[in-house]
């Protein structure tokens, strides 16, 4: 497996990471605790060294997941975990308050079972903490020896710029695919000017780019896309046109769809690490194939006149969930 660094840091991680989050949380019901571990020591025969956590998933779950999976291989490889969202009352609701996070940061490398935590991001900027705040916070953990890196998830460029400010920014996690491109706009130049490197989720478009999921796809209560308005039957029905050019060209280069998508992303910038989950042995070994899928430039060209035609339908999260991106 290849290595990239993120950014101007010297932060060194595989070129694919692995989003640990749908193993038990977000996805449908956990898995078995056991084969996700497996799994994660399969990521890691195979080369992958960074690996994505939250303290809101499950909550705690998978922190503790992560945490027991990777503890014989400490100075191994790189975890990254989020403070900023907590549960009251059943619901999801921002905090970053200087207390909340030094409290936060000592739950979280309890869990992982580590002295440091690689990489804390904040998982949403909290409108009520201004940003320097939460920055100059994180700046005292470095100091203390809490944290190495830090860095925001979904948030703004000008936030980034302020947080940046105060305390070097390591990473910017965000949705980012062949699906959801916004980022190209705004966020990936400033991210370019600044030295910070990008991370995106969602890179296969939460399973819609493998060409898996179609109009009769039925998706449990506890499966985020249950609320997502791009997974409403009509939206898949009409965004199959995306799926279709992804088919095409990985059936002339004999790849899969899935090798496409990530391809395509890790083409775009040589700081991008995309991060795709997967609960299969199967589709992990998929996944990470696609970092020896070399897109050639008139490739590229040509899927980028293709994907300007196409529109995709549905928005990427229901208004109580896009209300907290951007900001």
């Amino acid at each position: 497996m290849h290595k990239r660094k993120l950014g101007k840091s010297d932060l060194e991680v595989s070129a694919i990471g692995l989003g640990c989050m749908g193993m038990s949380h977000g996805y449908g019901p956990a898995s078995d605790k056991k084969e996700m571990i497996s799994l994660i020591h399969a990521a890691i025969d195979r080369g992958v060294t960074f690996f994505d956590t939250a303290e809101i998933y499950g909550p705690y779950l998978n922190e503790e997941l992560v945490g027991e999976a990777l503890a014989p291989f400490k100075g191994k490889v790189v975890i990254a975990t989020k403070f900023g969202i907590q549960m009251a009352n059943g619901k999801q609701v921002l905090n970053s308050k200087p207390e909340y996070i030094r409290q936060a940061v000592e739950g979280s490398l309890k869990r992982l079972k580590v002295d440091t935590i690689d990489l804390y991001y904040q998982h949403r900027v909290d409108p009520n903490v201004p940003i320097e705040e939460v920055a100059g916070t994180i700046q005292d953990l470095i100091k203390e020896g809490k944290i190495k890196y830090w860095g925001l998830s979904e948030a703004g460029v000008e936030t980034i710029r302020r947080a940046h400010s105060v305390q070097h920014v390591t990473a910017i996690q965000s949705e980012y695919s062949m699906m959801w491109r916004s980022p190209e706009e705004e966020l990936l130049p400033a991210l370019e000017e600044l030295g910070i490197g990008f991370v995106p989720f969602s890179p296969l478009g939460k399973g819609f780019l493998t060409g898996t999921i179609n109009k009769n796809a039925a998706f449990v209560n506890s499966d985020f896309r249950s609320i997502v308005p791009r997974f409403k039957p009509e939206n898949i029905e009409a965004n199959q046109v995306l799926v279709e050019l992804i088919k095409n060209i990985a059936a002339k280069i004999d790849a899969t769809p899935a090798q496409i998508a990530l391809a395509w992303v890790l083409a775009q910038k040589p700081w991008i690490v995309p991060i795709p989950g997967t609960r299969k042995l199967e589709r992990l070994e998929e996944n990470l194939g696609a970092a020896n899928v070399k897109l050639t430039s008139e490739e590229l060209r040509n899927l980028g006149d293709a994907l300007a035609k196409i529109e995709i339908s549905g928005d990427r999260y229901p208004a109580e969930y896009a209300n907290r991106v951007g900001k």
